[in-house]
């Protein structure tokens, strides 16, 4: 088989095969192996040359015994170099075989009687890929009807909202490692220690200059009321904090110095002084605030994206 590939495609196949293998062993991070170790490149050169040598050897000592053999072995060596490898063979005689011809000598066998003008028509089986292609799509045929419409197997309507449900329920999975894609819409409450912890630390670096430590307001309007200046609710704390406070004498915009992330976890904390009594309380300002208005809000909020994947359902059935 060795002499059927030039060298010219043996050296540079096994050169790149290690090469290859090398880049998959070895973890040099963005940058190729062999640009990041100096060591792997000095390891391909050797692997090159060591596969030149190689070749060179083989070659030379494969010369040096055909030149010593008779003129009988000569022939006998070069019928069998020039001989086509076993699997090409093999391939060959796969292919006649799937055509399903008679050789040229037995075509008397299969010869018809029609002659027109010294043409005469040979009466061949229909080659053996295209007769078993043919059974195949009739066996294939039973089974679709069997399993579509005697027992009654998922149409493409059933699977589309199947796959709609997994959608679904692997988008929830995400968001709860995705923290960072929550906004005004989707914020929810945050009740985990560590998102409250975090929340506190963040409210306590930039926040108490303006509402003080316990929430009773300064610059800033008091938070353990239920007096709300752009109102209350985790969905309206949220957007105030990452959007800013009224034009010209609200707070800054905090999305461009937290992230989404943060905003909740700061959101959620604040909401804890709801109902405290602080040392120094702020005058009111603002509108009352109740859960009722939140709850009702929520539920409206609720509603219009539920009407918003209907209608997308109700146009991919359309």
């Amino acid at each position: 088989m060795r002499h059927h590939i030039p060298s010219w495609i043996r050296i540079p196949v096994v050169f790149f095969t290690i090469f290859a293998l090398t880049e998959y062993v070895i973890d040099s991070g963005d940058e190729p192996a062999f640009i990041a170790e100096p060591l792997i490149s000095l390891f391909l050169v050797l692997v090159l040359l060591v596969l030149v040598a190689i070749e060179g050897i083989v070659s030379s000592l494969d010369n040096v015994l055909y030149q010593s053999l008779d003129a009988e072995a000569k022939l006998r060596y070069d019928a069998k170099r020039s001989a086509p490898p076993k699997f090409i063979a093999w391939i060959k005689k796969l292919y006649k075989k799937s055509l399903g011809q008679k050789p040229i000598e037995e075509e008397h066998d299969i010869i018809l009687d029609h002659n027109y003008d010294g043409i005469k028509e040979l009466d061949n089986d229909l080659p053996p890929w295209w007769l078993y292609g043919f059974y195949a799509s009739i066996i294939f045929g039973f089974v679709y009807m069997a399993k579509y419409h005697i027992f009654n197997g998922a149409d493409q309507y059933q699977e589309l909202e199947a796959n709609i449900a997994q959608a679904k329920i692997e988008l929830e999975e995400y968001k709860k490692n995705a923290k960072n894609l929550v906004d005004f819409n989707t914020v929810t409450v945050l009740t985990e220690a560590s998102d409250l912890a975090n929340g506190k630390k963040i409210f306590e670096t930039n926040c108490v200059a303006c509402h003080a430590a316990d929430g009773g307001g300064g610059i800033g309007p008091n938070l353990t009321d239920k007096y709300w200046i752009l109102g209350g609710g985790i969905n309206n704390v949220f957007k105030t904090v990452s959007d800013g406070g009224r034009d010209g004498k609200g707070m800054i915009a905090w999305n461009q110095s937290l992230s989404p992330a943060e905003i909740a976890q700061v959101s959620s904390y604040l909401l804890q002084f709801q109902g405290t009594t602080p040392a120094e309380p702020k005058a009111p300002d603002g509108e009352i605030w109740d859960n009722e208005t939140s709850s009702e809000e929520e539920s409206n909020l609720e509603t219009k994206i539920i009407e918003k994947e209907t209608d997308s359902i109700s146009t991919i059935e359309q």
